[in-house]
């Protein structure tokens, strides 16, 4: 997962400078939470603070892993396109994510003026 993130965020800078920031932000929008959720897992699971820290340090080092190597294969012409290819696929990814969790919780609103609210946000984006 964190790879992934990593070779998205090299490739939407190799693309555009304003996709890379916008990209970055997104993913960490993303991943803060997430990382903190995984926090606490592994410290109810029996790690201490140190070694939850480390674990954490540790699998976020491959997303950096993933953007310097998406920017560094980024100049070979031949493997620009695979590259490329990376962004929608992690597009999809985020995709899947709001349809899969949070379009069914939109759903659930019943009053109308939230709904449209809601539905007019999300048009809009």
């Amino acid at each position: 997962d964190n790879l992934l993130h990593g070779l998205a965020v090299g490739t939407s800078f190799l693309t555009n400078w304003k996709l890379g920031v916008t990209t970055t932000f997104a993913i960490l929008v993303h991943e803060i939470p997430h990382e903190f959720g995984d926090f606490a897992i592994l410290l109810n699971s029996g790690f201490d603070r140190w070694e939850a820290a480390k674990a954490q340090i540790s699998t976020a080092l491959l997303g950096l892993m993933g953007a310097l190597f998406a920017l560094g294969l980024g100049s070979s012409s031949d493997l620009s396109s695979l590259l490329h290819n990376i962004l929608p696929f992690t597009a999809g990814g985020f995709l899947n994510i709001a349809l899969v969790t949070v379009v069914p919780t939109l759903m659930e609103e019943k009053r109308p003026i939230p709904a449209l609210q809601q539905l007019l946000a999300v048009l809009a984006d």
